[in-house]
């Protein structure tokens, strides 16, 4: 996917050598921006093979509300290096999307909590009120942010609907272009086109604004070049991007959505390359 390839050689081509929290250094740009077109084909990469079970299997743990990874670890170990022995996570995004804690003072003057489940809010707005321009979804709590292990990296995204398209915007304060940003890509445009099958509109775009959009490298005579990840996309970029797969989601209410009831039609991509997460 151009675009894809794109915000790859701004980092490689314009980004500043910079350290990194996990100790391994990271060629990084700030500001980086997308933006894809969903109408033209679920935007899945093609110049490398990407575990799409993965990240369905992500996307309906974030649905799910849970706060915990002992469901989603039977399927996927992507979370395993955050969570607690008993499978508990700090940054569980899911959580806020569905049980955002809201504070408020009762009749009698005594402070309650309440949870937003702010999926549901979009939902709702889009059937009421489509062209609201408040349709705002948040994984970012300060107090949570305090302790966490890892605080959310794609924290806060808007629904915007433009002649009758459901569009996406995304911001996200850190982002791995090689490991991260393909599955935060595909599943926000798996998110978007779940809302708007749900809603009855169209698909439009999704946009995507990284803060610190970096990818990982090391010196030769690091000891660390199995973190180095400027390899793997330089043999990304001498690629040629293939046509995009479809993404057909079964007509069910948006809740009652399972794994099965998505199907990937026509994804042909070119071989897997390998790159390690730094933890």
């Amino acid at each position: 996917m151009k675009e894809y390839l794109d915000l790859v050689r701004l980092v490689l081509d314009h980004g500043k050598l910079k350290k990194s929290r996990t100790g391994i250094d990271t060629i990084s740009h700030f500001g980086a921006h997308y933006t894809v077109d969903l109408s033209q084909g679920f935007p899945l990469l093609t110049t490398k093979e990407v575990n799409w079970a993965a990240v369905l299997r992500e996307l309906l743990w974030y649905l799910s509300g849970e706060d915990h990874i002992r469901n989603l670890r039977q399927h996927t170990k992507i979370w395993d290096a955050w969570a607690d022995a008993d499978g508990n996570l700090e940054t569980a995004y899911g959580r806020y999307w569905r049980r955002f804690p809201h504070p408020y003072q009762d009749a009698g003057g005594q402070w309650q909590v309440r949870e937003v489940d702010q999926i549901q809010f979009v939902i709702d707005t889009l059937r009421k009120e489509p062209y609201s321009r408040r349709m705002v979804v948040t994984a970012w709590e300060p107090g949570n942010a305090e302790t966490s292990k890892l605080p959310p990296c794609h924290y806060s995204f808007v629904f915007n609907v433009q002649a009758d398209r459901l569009n996406c915007h995304l911001t996200q304060r850190s982002g791995d272009i090689a490991l991260g940003i393909p599955f935060n890509l595909a599943c926000y445009a798996a998110l978007t086109q779940m809302i708007a099958q749900e809603t009855g509109l169209a698909l439009g775009s999704f946009s995507h604004t990284i803060v610190d959009a970096h990818i990982y490298t090391a010196a030769p005579d690091s000891g660390l070049t199995e973190y180095d990840h400027v390899p793997g996309l330089r043999e990304q970029l001498k690629r040629e991007p293939r046509a995009l797969p479809r993404l057909v989601i079964a007509k069910k209410p948006f809740n009652q959505l399972q794994f099965e009831d998505f199907q990937l039609a026509d994804y042909h991509p070119q071989p897997r390359i390998k790159f390690k997460v730094a933890v």
